[in-house]
């Protein structure tokens, strides 16, 4: 007898306290919804300041004079300054920002131009270049064509000028 009024005992405990939960929990959820938020303020309580503007303008590069632009799939487009075909450092501006890129030795017969500090990689070959970042380990743009190779030209590569004059890149003696 004495287990028959301890269950109905826990028994009416356990559902006074499910009824007791649902209505806190009501009492919960309505509170919180009643509560406003606080409307934007009209005007900027901080002013900006104008070196910080001035100083975000700065960490711009201007895209060099005499750059080529080479444009890419997707919209993307970039800017190059250099004779590929003899220059061992060329400059490209990717994202209003300058890379000094010197020249890597291939045996594909492919132009590469890769900076370990910057992680920025770019290859040319014959049909079109490519952008890569090490840092991530993406191409950064696929398919960069500059405004002759999109008429039908071959690319200012080194392999091109030496197929086309192989004299050119000898040293002078």
């Amino acid at each position: 007898m004495n287990k028959l009024l301890i269950a109905a005992i826990v028994g009416t405990l356990a559902t006074s306290s499910v009824f007791v939960s649902a209505d806190a929990f009501a009492a919960t959820t309505e509170s919180s919804a009643a509560k406003a938020k606080r409307p934007a303020p009209a005007r900027r309580l901080i002013k900006r300041k104008p070196k910080a503007e001035a100083a975000a303008a700065a960490k711009t590069d201007p895209i060099p004079d005499g750059a080529v632009k080479w444009s890419c799939k997707d919209g993307l487009a970039f800017y190059m300054k250099g004779d590929m075909k003899r220059d061992a450092i060329v400059t490209v501006n990717w994202a209003k920002k300058d890379y000094k890129l010197p020249r890597q030795d291939t045996t594909t017969g492919a132009d590469r131009f890769h900076d370990s500090a910057t992680g920025m990689d770019l290859v040319v070959i014959p049909t079109k270049a490519m952008l890569f970042s090490d840092k991530d380990s993406s191409r950064l743009a696929d398919e960069c064509v500059t405004p002759e190779m999109a008429a039908g030209a071959a690319a200012p590569t080194q392999a091109e000028a030496l197929k086309q004059n192989p004299l050119q890149l000898k040293p002078a003696e």
